[in-house]
């Protein structure tokens, strides 16, 4: 059985009901719900936290023994290198997922330090970005 990690970061905790315009009306529950549904043979683990080093905490957990990480890390994307160190440093492919298009908001948002160090990423594809992170990482693991 492979085993992914589905890691949130600030504010997706209130996703439908934040900025619906943006991330949509479906809550990460909903989300979660729907990954563990789609992808019955595989074990989805999942964690969210508004927290950075809970965030770090994390990757050091399953950064060894999984066999991937969907890493949608919010607004620390464009501001944590320490988040991008701790990618760096397991051995468990991280994909960078963010459910808007960052390169068509706001000018801060443009620069992730998450996308150098990550094997892919997906962004504006709105939470569908989840199925197509786990099936990509699904694809590479084989």
């Amino acid at each position: 059985m492979k085993n992914i990690l589905i890691l949130n970061g600030p504010n997706l905790n209130l996703l439908g009901i934040r900025q619906i315009e943006i991330y949509g009306e479906h809550s990460l529950e909903e989300v979660i719900m729907q990954l563990r549904e789609k992808f019955d043979g595989v074990k989805i683990t999942h964690y969210q936290s508004n927290h950075e080093g809970d965030l770090i905490d994390q990757l050091h957990k399953y950064g060894f023994t999984y066999d991937g990480i969907v890493l949608n890390a919010g607004a620390y994307s464009h501001t944590s290198i320490a988040i991008a160190d701790a990618v760096k440093s397991i051995e468990t492919p991280v994909l960078e997922l963010h459910i808007s298009d960052i390169l068509r908001r706001e000018k801060f948002r443009n620069h992730s330090y998450l996308t150098e160090v990550c094997v892919h990423h997906i962004m504006g594809k709105g939470v569908d970005g989840y199925n197509l992170a786990v099936e990509y990482l699904l694809n590479i693991s084989n």
